[in-house]
């Protein structure tokens, strides 16, 4: 070791142990991100949304402000979905 080198054995190591740490800590990270953006755990989540909305909105025994919620997200979703039957059903007759 040169005098100008005043990097140690132990400040190699503590280095490298942090090195070690922020990709262990990455891989985790990069993992969790794809996990959300896949698009199976999307429908996934995406149906038992859409199951919780159903059972609050008929349940007698969800809490009035579920029950409300839920039944105008289900109420909004059925209009956009006429909606969207609609238009489809015109531009297939038009062409």
């Amino acid at each position: 070791m040169s005098e100008k080198d005043t990097t140690t054995t132990p400040q190699i190591a503590a280095l490298e142990a942090e090195v070690a740490l922020a990709r262990e800590q990455l891989a985790m990270t990069v993992d969790s991100l794809v996990d959300q953006v896949d698009p199976r755990r999307q429908a996934d989540r995406l149906a038992q949304k859409g199951r919780r909305l159903v059972f609050d909105a008929t349940d007698p025994a969800s809490l009035p402000e579920d029950r409300t919620r839920a039944r105008k997200v289900l109420v909004i979703a059925g209009a956009v979905a006429a909606l969207v039957v609609v238009a489809v059903v015109r531009r297939a007759t038009r062409g």
